[in-house]
């Protein structure tokens, strides 16, 4: 597997983010054909990437069934 170098990607966090912290996500574009996700309380802890096909399945899934 190759190495995916992020150091020079700009992190989003999630839109369901506040100012309190709680459980967010931040996602990275600009990686071609991958993903990469990572925790905005602890983003030193490691990154998951994901294809981009997968990704989009995900979201979609998550707001058919989010209210």
């Amino acid at each position: 597997m190759r190495a995916i170098d992020l150091t020079g990607v700009t992190w989003r966090k999630s839109s369901y983010s506040n100012s309190d912290g709680g459980n967010c996500l931040e996602i990275a574009a600009g990686v071609p054909t991958l993903v990469p996700v990572r925790d905005s309380k602890d983003p030193d802890r490691g990154v998951l990437l994901f294809g981009a096909d997968a990704w989009g399945c995900f979201v979609r899934a998550y707001r058919s069934t989010s209210v």
